[in-house]
């Protein structure tokens, strides 16, 4: 069964806060009715047979390394089974914890990030668990195996340093192809930025990257994975800047089909 875990945290944030409210806006793009249920290679996707919802995380305490903790033993608990876990997010902070602790259980893991922005900087704003630095946290660990990003059009001096410090595979936005998808290595693990597309397809995100993919190139992207994907997350939403709920309804759709690549 694959589990779905809301983890409803934007505290680190670094330009606008609304993450947090992601989880609920994207689970009600199940039931507003301007949809059905299945996914484009005709799995129905419903709570309870297709995947199983187990709510949202509840934070006592907001500081980040207790947030850093919470959501890493509550990913860890699930872990216990095989079954395969989504996150809603929340800021791309979540994504740290989240891979840190499929990492321990799925040996020689493989990380496919969408993005607009690397997340590899050494240290962001004095916040060593900062929205842009959760890469940096995951390859300085040493257990990942690779990490391959595609959509990067923010890259800067620092972030390029930092991928050739550990080896990472970035596919610029302005080089994009589908090549590398024949080079993924598996296991996977999928960390989805929803800026990774263009704005006029994701007004609902916090920072507006123009030049970004089409949902359909990212749809083709994941139907077109042929080994097993263990986990994802799908993060960054802000319902604060959407537009009729277009974004979340974008981020439902993923949903939908995640669930089918992974069943």
């Amino acid at each position: 069964m694959i589990k779905l875990i809301g983890i409803p945290f934007d505290g680190n944030s670094s330009f606008l806060k609304g993450p947090a409210m992601a989880p609920p806006r994207i689970r009600l793009m199940d039931s507003d009715g301007s949809a059905n249920s299945f996914a484009e290679n005709g799995t129905e996707i419903t709570n309870n047979k297709s995947y199983s919802d187990k709510g949202d995380i509840v934070f006592s305490n907001m500081n980040p390394e207790s947030v850093y903790k919470t959501i890493k033993k509550k990913i860890q608990d699930e872990l216990l089974s095989d079954d395969k876990i989504i996150c809603f997010g929340g800021d791309h902070s979540v994504s740290f914890p989240i891979i840190e602790a499929f990492s321990e259980k799925h040996k020689d893991l493989n990380i496919l990030h969408f993005d607009a922005h690397a997340d590899l900087y050494d240290n962001f704003d004095d916040n060593l668990y900062s929205h842009a630095s959760p890469f940096a946290r995951l390859m300085e660990m040493g257990t990942i195996k690779s990490l391959t990003q595609v959509g990067i059009r923010t890259f800067n001096t620092h972030q390029k340093e930092q991928a050739n410090r550990f080896g990472v595979k970035v596919i610029e936005m302005k080089d994009f192809n589908f090549d590398f998808i024949k080079e993924l290595q598996f296991p996977l693990y999928i960390s989805l930025d929803l800026d990774v597309l263009d704005p006029a397809f994701a007004p609902g995100i916090s920072h507006h990257e123009p030049g970004g993919m089409s949902t359909r190139e990212l749809i083709k992207i994941i139907q077109s994975i042929s080994g097993e994907i263990v986990g994802a997350d799908i993060v960054e939403y802000n319902p604060t800047r959407d537009i009729n709920n277009m974004t979340a309804m974008v981020a439902y759709k993923l949903f939908k089909e995640l669930v089918a690549k992974m069943s």
